[in-house]
């Protein structure tokens, strides 16, 4: 099994997971590209923030599909560690990229308003947009 190490780190958590909470995470990763995209001309932290949370979000639901949760104290980490298995080689430059952004978006929300530049947010939100097809027609090939 290809999550055994994530499993037995406890970074991830196997658990029977209902279809309505995969899709309940998708609409909310589509919910958060509107709303970034409406952000970004008046906040752009805020818009960087709700662009990542939209990849989370599609993570999850990917996660979810597949019977896991992410566990422990650093489930945003734990969701992009999973995803980058979940992925594949072909696709883990762009989770480290999200992973990476994980790490500016706590800094501009926590640490240093003003810190995304606005090339760093219209990249994210342009990935995002990409990584959220991505999962959805990811989704649409299971049964």
């Amino acid at each position: 099994m290809k999550y055994d190490e994530l499993l037995k780190s406890r970074r991830i958590r196997a658990e029977r997971i209902a279809q309505k909470e995969v899709r309940r995470a998708m609409e909310l990763a589509e919910r958060d590209l509107r709303t970034a995209q409406k952000m970004m001309g008046e906040d752009r932290d805020w818009g960087f923030a709700i662009a990542y949370n939209a990849v989370l979000q599609a993570s999850r639901a990917c996660m979810f599909s597949q019977g896991y949760r992410p566990a422990g104290a650093e489930s945003h980490k734990n969701t992009f560690a999973f995803m980058r298995v979940a992925l594949g080689r072909n696709r883990h430059k762009l989770v480290t990229y999200f992973d990476r952004m994980r790490t500016k978006r706590h800094q501009a929300l926590y640490d240093q308003a003003g810190l995304i530049t606005e090339t760093e947010a219209k990249g994210l939100l342009a990935k995002a947009e990409d990584f959220v097809n991505l999962i959805r027609r990811e989704l649409a090939k299971e049964p």
